[in-house]
């Protein structure tokens, strides 16, 4: 399959309005694509697109204030551009939430709220804009699992599971579609600096001073730059790469993972517990999509 270009090409990315979500459209931008931008966060995804439009003028821009978590606004999306661009070079499903707290620490409400952000509305834009994706040559996609879509630390069962199914689907697709000539990308950042410790959504059953101490520990190990992994995500689906692991993090428990596909877990639980992480965030800030959330603050996005 030849090197994706994106120059005078329509790429929709979810969770644009700041975090990796910003970065990729700014380097997408860069590249000389037309963009179709999707956020929560009606402010934030402005701003993202008029520094764009600033930056790279002429450059064709699309911005859509939506809420991944309700399916049914999310099929009036995925309509509204399937409408406007029936072709699309590049599909980069970005947009996600984090959630803190044991399994028993959480409602079933919140686990499938991160659920539905996470993996359903993954799936469906997926499927509803894969006709788009066909009929242009040599279109991609592109999903952004998670370092917790390789293991599946303690505290983050519904986060794990969500970031697992993403690895999964995006997996099997990518197998379906390489006859068709659509490369397929499943993305693993580590520890991205954003706001995603400060902001995830905490567990209604989880001790809120333990949670903070342990967030504060956490959001230490947040240091790659988004923009520096949004370069290497998309040096990576240039290269129509089927996996791209971004920081050292990732690469480590990778490793990791593969030597000791079950002893690794007890490695996780002994550092959360010398870390003081015992009930950490995700790796990643992604798009806020749904409601309020305890001492969220509605720009925190991957």
């Amino acid at each position: 399959m030849r090197r994706l270009t994106v120059t005078d090409g329509v790429a929709v990315v979810t969770g644009a309005a700041g975090g990796i979500g910003a970065a990729l459209a700014h380097g997408l931008a860069r590249r000389g694509a037309e963009l179709v931008l999707v956020d929560r966060d009606a402010s934030g995804l402005a701003a993202v697109a008029a520094a764009i439009r600033a930056a790279h003028p002429g450059r064709q821009v699309w911005t859509h204030q939506v809420d991944l978590a309700d399916g049914s606004a999310t099929a009036a999306l995925a309509d509204r551009i399937i409408e406007r661009h029936p072709r699309i070079r590049l599909l980069v499903n970005n947009a996600g939430v984090a959630l803190g707290g044991r399994f028993g620490e959480v409602t079933l409400e919140e686990f499938s709220w991160v659920v539905d952000v996470n993996f359903r509305a993954v799936a469906q834009l997926t499927h509803a804009l894969l006709p788009a994706l066909r009929a242009e040559p040599g279109a991609h996609l592109v999903t952004i699992s998670s370092l917790f879509g390789l293991v599946a630390p303690p505290g983050q069962v519904a986060y794990a599971a969500s970031k697992f199914a993403v690895r999964g689907f995006t997996e099997a697709l990518r197998h379906e579609l390489a006859t068709e000539g659509i490369g397929v990308t499943c993305v693993h950042p580590g520890g991205v600096r954003t706001r995603i410790a400060r902001d995830a959504r905490v567990g209604s059953g989880v001790d809120l001073v333990e949670y903070e101490a342990g967030r504060q520990r956490f959001e230490r190990l947040l240091t790659i730059d988004p923009s520096v992994a949004a370069e290497t995500i998309l040096r990576g689906v240039a290269r129509r790469r089927g996996r791209v692991l971004v920081g050292w993090s990732a690469r480590l428990l990778d490793l990791l993972a593969r030597i000791a596909p079950v002893g690794h877990g007890r490695l996780l639980i002994a550092a959360g517990s010398r870390a003081g992480t015992r009930r950490p965030t995700a790796e990643r800030a992604r798009t806020p999509v749904s409601g309020p959330r305890s001492g969220a603050d509605p720009s925190s996005r991957r």
